[in-house]
């Protein structure tokens, strides 16, 4: 596989660097910029008490998101996100065993507009994940800026969403006993920007840091591969080298987040509107072990095997189940 000097390969030949966290922006930017509206607007009531108790609670609570947050079991399991699971349909397959007293490291491929799936199968109790792997407990991974909201990142922790910086997924692999899984998203903001229906577009070209984390804490990895992610949504046509994408990923590089230019549907019509449309999604992954390294006696060579092992055994995945979900026998991922 020569996956070390190429821009753009089909699979099964290709490479893999740290992955970018989901970033919804369509419900994050209005739901964050509305909790911090709130919070100085109490100020200006004769509600202000509430908004300087929950600044000194935040100045104290500041590192929980680091370690580990705040999952809130009755926001899991409410009714909201089984009517979320039954619009697409989402379900989550088992197809290879995870062992619960080993930590892994999840790479969820392809980000799409939503990142519905990571977020219905890895926050929510709506697909079963518990009942399918009983023992592990998934934390995904979020851009740290929205933890930065007050009362948004409340509500961010409560579904075992955390910052995506290294010592926030390094606490958690560092655990002993295992059984938690980090789930990383990790085309990103960029691979939003690919989010066509019917592309296959990964960002994964020199994207390592991921490997790299799970070979410092002796995880296991699994790469994960959500079909249907990239079908709920229409976005404007934006090839590379035309002037919209040249300005989307100028904004991406200053932001930090992404701003794809798309459509679906409306709530009482079909024609136009940003609700998503009901396409169903099935999220598949295959585990792969790996022994403890020294995180001080980390080598280029093995650090690249494993990339390649890597993307070789997503490349098996998606070939292995396209077929159960429409995807034509000549269609194949492409990595950038």
């Amino acid at each position: 596989m020569n996956g070390h000097n190429t821009i753009e390969q089909m699979c099964p030949r290709g490479s893999l660097a740290l992955g970018a966290p989901p970033r919804c922006n369509a419900v994050l930017f209005p739901s964050a910029q509305c909790c911090i509206v709130l919070f100085f607007g109490l100020l200006f009531t004769r509600f202000w008490l509430l908004s300087v108790l929950y600044a000194a609670w935040w100045f104290i609570d500041w590192d929980t998101p680091s370690q580990g947050g705040r999952r809130i079991h009755f926001m899991c399991k409410l009714p909201l996100w089984r009517y979320m699971r039954d619009y697409f349909p989402i379900q989550l397959l088992k197809t290879a065993e995870l062992d619960p007293r080993q930590n892994y490291v999840l790479g969820f491929h392809p980000h799409g507009i939503l990142v519905a799936g990571a977020f219905a199968n890895f926050c929510t109790y709506a697909t079963g994940f518990c009942n399918l792997y009983p023992g592990l407990t998934p934390y995904l991974l979020m851009l740290p800026l929205w933890f930065r909201a007050p009362f948004f990142r409340d509500y961010l922790m409560s579904g075992g969403l955390i910052p995506s910086d290294k010592e926030s997924a390094s606490y958690l692999l560092r655990r002993p006993g295992g059984g938690n899984a980090v789930v990383i998203a990790v085309g990103g903001a960029p691979e939003a920007l690919d989010a066509h229906p019917g592309a296959y577009t990964l960002q994964l070209a020199n994207k390592k840091g991921f490997v790299k984390l799970a070979m410092e804490h002796g995880a296991h990895l699994v790469p994960v591969f959500s079909f249907g992610e990239n079908e709920l949504f229409d976005q404007v046509e934006n090839p590379r080298g035309t002037w919209l994408r040249w300005i989307q990923e100028r904004l991406q590089r200053v932001m930090g987040i992404s701003l794809p230019l798309f459509h679906a549907r409306g709530v009482f019509q079909y024609s136009f509107g940003l609700m998503p449309y009901r396409k169903p999604i099935h999220t598949v992954g295959e585990s792969l072990s790996l022994v403890n390294r020294c995180p001080c006696g980390l080598i280029d060579d093995e650090l690249d095997d494993l990339h390649e092992l890597y993307i070789d055994q997503l490349c098996k995945l998606f070939e292995e189940h396209k077929g159960h979900y429409g995807i034509p026998e000549d269609r194949h991922l492409t990595f950038v």
